[in-house]
């Protein structure tokens, strides 16, 4: 699915200079569920970031689904993330003057399917998450755990490859965010490949395998019991 190979970056600021990531080097195959976890700091989101196509590294190289990206343009990038990548935020960043169904959409139309289409697989995904009900309210409207599954039926609607996962559960209680972890682990028995940022130990064992990193390096990583 994906493989980094001592990717590096560094933000600078004024006279400032925050090395994030350090020759970290990373494979993920296809149907995996991975957990990232570390204190805060560390290097996770930042790396989560480049993987999505959201950010660049500054050295290293980076292939997805078999092609060298590194480098790529911001085009194809966005082409590539769009076609492949669905993303979970702790924050939900949902669209606040668009209702459920037209967050969920939105994906789609990124992707130009058809209006009839649209509407298809965004009530069908609506109906496994949970939350079909509520289709016609704004995200103000709806509670944290409520959000998150708009979420993750946003990220899914249009069958990604990858997903990411960043803090997923952060603002959710336990009840919700075993919801959330459940969705995820369904998404994984479907084909899509997880790697996902966390705190939590209970939910990073939800995971096939764990990272661990620190001062944006990777220090270990664990194969969970099966």
């Amino acid at each position: 699915m994906l493989r980094i190979d001592t990717i590096s970056k560094t933000y600078r600021m004024l006279d400032v200079e925050t090395r994030a990531l350090d020759g970290v080097s990373l494979a993920v195959g296809s149907g995996e569920f991975v957990a990232i976890m570390g204190p805060s700091g560390c290097g996770k989101s930042t790396l989560l970031n480049i993987v999505g196509m959201l950010d660049q590294a500054d050295a290293g190289r980076y292939e997805f689904g078999g092609h060298d990206v590194t480098g790529a343009s911001q085009s194809r990038m966005t082409a590539l993330r769009r076609a492949s990548i669905g993303f979970v935020f702790q924050d939900f960043n949902l669209i606040d003057d668009l209702t459920v169904e037209e967050n969920v959409q939105l994906a789609l139309t990124y992707r130009r399917v058809r209006m009839g289409e649209r509407r298809r697989r965004t009530r069908q995904i609506l109906e496994e998450v949970g939350i079909a009900h509520r289709a016609g309210h704004l995200p103000n409207r709806l509670s944290g755990g409520q959000q998150q599954r708009v979420a993750i039926a946003r990220a899914l609607v249009g069958k990604p490859s990858l997903i990411l996962a960043d803090e997923p559960t952060g603002n959710l209680d336990t009840v919700n965010g075993d919801a959330v972890m459940v969705l995820l682990a369904d998404a994984v028995r479907r084909g899509s490949t997880v790697l996902m940022v966390t705190h939590s130990l209970a939910y990073a064992a939800f995971a096939q395998r764990t990272v661990k990193m620190l001062d944006g390096r990777i220090v270990s990583e664990t194969l969970m019991a099966a």
